[in-house]
């Protein structure tokens, strides 16, 4: 049986496939779980429902979030507080607009054999990995508040710059390595290493925690009429997708496994990644709390001689998306 479309319809048809309003999306890694909430808007067709026809891109060690959107290659980034705040420290004008991850998922996990039981007293002349590219400065902030240099000397630690692995651990390069409670951490356990012969040391629980995967945007965009609409529909439909991933998190696996296009992921990795992550996501509507962008502030500017930041920002957030996105 043939179905005859009148041209109206097609007009019209035409019209609304037009209507949709093209959003990027840079993450602040590769493909996975961490990101579920986006990933699962866009499969389920959320940001469709919004008019938005939006572009997620992968990131990678070689990618920094805020270059990216410097540089025009994005208008909204996923990333952490502190390296947000440096980057509008030096003078890049970027507001986080949104905070979908309500607690940090960063710690440090060590040998046990190492006799590491407390951070104030054990760490003195032991190596420890860290990341950089930015995810070094909650490290930094903690160090100084323990009165702990990171130059090497006997007083101090020694700090390695560490992969985005956990080699360190497993080769005793390092005492200690950084690991996320969804990712990493899941990486030693899979190596072997039980849970018995680690101590980790939760950044949440040394109260140095700073705020991570933000939404971001440059101040031009936020003030432009037409992207705020756009964001105000992106944040909405993010969090109904970041909801949906705290309840299906084996759904939430499933869905980024099929926008995985390297092949590297598994379905256990990332269904023990989205369950970790939703406890991060838990509590949190997608709007900063001010207490909490205080205490990452804090942290921050307690570096000593050499702080992340060296004065309290001003206008580093903004509630006029999800004052609107919320409702």
């Amino acid at each position: 049986m043939k179905y005859l479309i009148s041209a109206a319809t097609l007009a019209l048809m035409a019209g609304t496939a037009q209507a949709a309003d093209d959003l990027t999306l840079q993450l602040k890694w590769v493909t996975q779980a961490q990101f579920g909430g986006y990933y699962v808007a866009l499969d389920k067709g959320f940001y469709e429902e919004e008019g938005l026809n939006v572009t997620i891109k992968p990131g990678g060690p070689d990618i920094a979030p805020v270059q990216v959107l410097a540089g025009g290659g994005a208008d909204v980034v996923v990333e952490w507080m502190p390296a947000a705040l440096a980057a509008r420290e030096k003078g890049l004008p970027i507001v986080n607009i949104a905070q979908p991850f309500k607690s940090s998922g960063m710690m440090l996990t060590c040998l046990k054999e190492t006799g590491i039981t407390d951070p104030k007293t054990d760490f003195k002349g032991k190596t420890l990995g860290v990341w950089f590219s930015g995810n070094e400065y909650p490290f930094l902030s903690w160090m100084n508040t323990l009165g702990l240099k990171t130059d090497g000397s006997p007083d101090g630690v020694t700090v390695l710059k560490q992969g985005f692995n956990v080699d360190p651990l497993l080769q005793k390069q390092a005492a200690c390595i950084s690991t996320m409670t969804y990712n990493e951490y899941g990486q030693v356990l899979d190596a072997g290493i039980k849970p018995e012969d680690l101590v980790t040391f939760k950044y949440e629980d040394q109260g140095v925690a700073t705020l991570e995967d933000g939404l971001y945007v440059l101040e031009p965009t936020l003030n432009d009429p037409a992207m705020q609409e756009k964001l105000v529909k992106f944040v909405r439909a993010s969090m109904k997708g970041w909801k949906y991933a705290e309840e299906h998190p084996k759904e939430a696996a499933e869905i980024v496994l099929e926008n995985d296009e390297t092949g590297a992921q598994t379905l256990e990795h990332q269904s023990r990644m989205a369950t970790e992550v939703a406890k991060l996501t838990a509590g949190s509507t997608g709007a900063l709390e001010e207490a909490d962008y205080q205490r990452t502030v804090d942290t921050l500017l307690s570096g000593g001689s050499d702080p992340v930041i060296s004065k309290a920002p001003e206008g580093a957030w903004s509630h006029a998306i999800t004052d609107k996105a919320l409702q």
